[in-house]
């Protein structure tokens, strides 16, 4: 695992722990029962959702709980709740008023989100139940709210191309935008191309370390969002603009503690999820400015294409990352080399890419 995830790791568990303090007894129990079973990041989720939900019984919302602070319920308080009473729980998150140390902060969820927080609330009564902690389970009563599809939004193959005009010319920049757009152009055209050449997630792309990426078989480990790791492939296109930002990469001195990271900031740190997205929006505005294009996007454009091309679903769910192409992204599954070789040979960004093989350099370091 890479230092970046490691420390992000880190990160969340200090985060996660200082919530689970926040919360009832009863509920460390059970985080400590799925521990071995689930990632930090989702018990940080589960967390932050069942705090929300404890705020919304003691701050008034009903009238059993009015004012019990929250460290003071019981498991005998979980008895008296309804499925009536997650239900009104459910439509309070719809839209409401957060207090943070920032000051008021106005929430909306989706289905979508509220179906999240839903989750939360059955995984601790189905475990408190199962473990004859209390008597009834008035959660596996609620429905779960109805998921209306989206339409997937994606670049259309003339508008990937004009994503990676845009970033390498910059034409259409406001004059502010030109300023910076020499220093951070070839880096750009990489992160935009592994982006719509490999369909990775923002996580793991701003997670690469220099040691990850070996140009002698064009392939490069990665950190999935549950720890793990696997290795991908990409094409002579992606190479080409990967080296070209290594070749500039090699005349900066990275601050302290960013000397493995593959992609830099102006600030010569590694760059940051929200500096990526930012470089995305800012480029897809111009080439594609009836689309809200976001990172997830070109993911979405990826699979896209490589199922147009290949006609193969599993292989697209393989990929990305998809343990179950019908159900869930949340869970992944082992890819093979064979199949990363393949995905990578399919995917051309421009039509004037290069198609030969290149000489790796010498130094990634």
């Amino acid at each position: 695992m890479s230092e970046y995830h490691t420390q992000k790791k880190l990160d969340y568990n200090r985060r996660f722990r200082n919530i689970v303090s926040e919360l009832p007894d009863f509920c460390a129990l059970y985080f400590r029962a799925i521990e071995p079973t689930t990632s930090i990041l989702t018990r940080y989720g589960y967390a932050v959702d069942l705090r929300t939900f404890f705020r919304f019984l003691s701050e008034g919302e009903t009238e059993k709980f009015s004012g019990k602070p929250i460290r003071e319920f019981k498991l005998s308080d979980l008895e008296l709740l309804s499925s009536l009473d997650i239900e009104l729980y459910l439509e309070y998150i719809s839209f409401y008023e957060n207090q943070t140390a920032e000051g008021t902060k106005i929430i909306e969820n989706n289905e979508r989100a509220k179906s999240r927080k839903l989750s939360a609330i059955r995984a601790l009564f189905k475990y408190l139940y199962k473990k004859s902690l209390i008597q009834t389970n008035c959660a596996a009563l609620v429905d779960t709210p109805k998921l209306h599809e989206k339409a997937i939004i994606r670049l259309e193959a003339n508008e990937v191309a004009d994503l990676l005009d845009v970033a390498e010319h910059g034409e259409g920049m406001s004059k502010g935008q030109h300023r910076y757009h020499a220093a951070t152009k070839v880096r750009d055209v990489a992160i935009l191309s592994l982006f719509l050449g490999t369909g990775i997630r923002i996580s793991e792309l701003v997670g690469i370390d220099l040691n990850d990426v070996d140009f002698t078989k064009n392939e490069f480990v990665i950190t999935r969002k549950g720890g793990n790791q696997e290795t991908l492939a990409f094409g002579p296109e992606v190479a080409q603009a990967l080296l070209a930002y290594l070749e500039e990469r090699k005349t900066v001195i990275p601050l302290a503690g960013s000397e493995t990271a593959f992609f830099l900031s102006m600030q010569r740190k590694r760059i940051t999820p929200r500096a990526v997205e930012n470089l995305v929006k800012k480029y897809a505005k111009i080439a594609t400015p009836l689309k809200k294009i976001t990172p997830h996007k070109l993911r979405s454009t990826y699979g896209t294409m490589l199922y147009q091309e290949s006609g193969d679903i599993y292989l697209v769910a393989d990929v990305l990352g998809h343990k179950d192409v019908n159900t869930t992204r949340k869970h992944y599954a082992a890819m093979t080399e064979d199949k990363s070789r393949l995905a990578a040979k399919y995917i051309k960004l421009r039509e004037d890419a290069p198609v030969s093989d290149h000489t790796p350099p010498e130094n990634l370091s």
